[in-house]
């Protein structure tokens, strides 16, 4: 659009409903939070069963830096949550074609009033304007959950006593037994669970050449930051600690671990096993379901690289 700035959003379920352009909001308050943001179904590739949609292994995830008004400063301006309100509800503003329920096509999700503490209204990724690939000129960021429910260009934020009704919503990203449809009484794709995986050595870079290898990757928490990172050389048998490089750039955001390995001639079997701050470990098996979402299993996960 010609005028980023003049876009805006419907907010309700506060007690002084209010349309903002992205020109208020800016006047509002300004902060910046990095976080992963990782699609559902990455990992999804690893999955025997191979469930619909794009098999992703580990590409679908990054770390990107957003920029704009927290979401808790824009709600205390307008008077706070009206009461009886535990969703925070985000609608795109996708154009609907014409003649089918609004329902089924429209993109509402639902997350925790408490996810409103750390989300943002954001109009900067990466220091530039939130492009329309990437949901601009306005996307509702809720770090730790996964990107479905981060909304891009975001018309309406509203605080609701139910989720949404979207099919997105109720039957969508759910977390489904195989051979079933999603509904709602099964549990929502949102909070991210701690993960790691390892991108190098992996077998696309062709043979290693025995001696110091390097071992690299990248492990997040979700909801939490990452304590720390261990690495297997024989597919989960024995495990060494990584350490953590680079910046830490708060709890949502990524951490690159580096473990220095010295390898002879052979092949191995690489794994990495993060660990959160509050002690969850990631797990060795995936949790089985319908659509290959939510996909943490170390084991999935690993690589076999040879050493010549």
């Amino acid at each position: 659009m010609a005028d980023r700035d003049a876009w805006a959003v419907q907010i309700e379920g506060v007690k002084k409903p209010k349309q903002l352009t992205v020109r208020e909001l800016k006047s509002m308050g300004l902060e910046t939070v990095t976080m992963v943001l990782q699609c559902s179904g990455n990992g999804r590739g690893f999955f025997p069963s191979k469930p619909s949609g794009t098999q992703w292994t580990v590409g679908a995830a990054g770390c990107v830096v957003w920029s704009g008004v927290p979401v808790r400063d824009v709600v205390k301006a307008l008077g706070g949550v009206a009461d009886g309100m535990v969703y925070m509800t985000g609608t795109g503003g996708e154009v609907l074609p014409a003649g089918l329920d609004p329902k089924s096509v429209i993109v509402e999700r639902s997350v925790p009033l408490a996810a409103m503490e750390d989300a943002l209204l954001a109009w900067e990724m990466n220091g530039e304007p939130v492009s329309l690939a990437h949901g601009g000129p306005l996307r509702l960021i809720v770090p730790g959950y996964t990107g479905v429910n981060n909304i891009k260009y975001v018309k309406q934020l509203a605080f609701t006593a139910k989720e949404s009704e979207a099919h997105i919503m109720s039957h969508g990203y759910r977390i489904s037994p195989p051979g079933s449809k999603g509904d709602p009484s099964q549990p929502s794709v949102q909070e991210m669970s701690v993960k790691s995986w390892i991108n190098s050595p992996i077998p696309e870079d062709g043979n290693q050449a025995a001696g110091t290898v390097q071992i690299q990757g990248v492990a997040f928490g979700g909801m939490n930051a990452v304590k720390g990172v261990e690495v297997s050389i024989d597919g989960g048998k024995t495990w060494k600690q990584a350490r953590l490089v680079g910046p830490d750039m708060g709890k949502f955001a990524w951490r690159q671990f580096v473990l220095q390995a010295q390898l002879p001639k052979g092949t191995y079997q690489l794994a990495s096993r993060a660990t959160d701050v509050k002690g969850n470990v990631q797990p060795e098996t995936r949790g089985e379901n319908q659509s290959g979402y939510n996909n943490t299993s170390w084991a999935d996960h690993a690589v076999t690289v040879t050493v010549a």
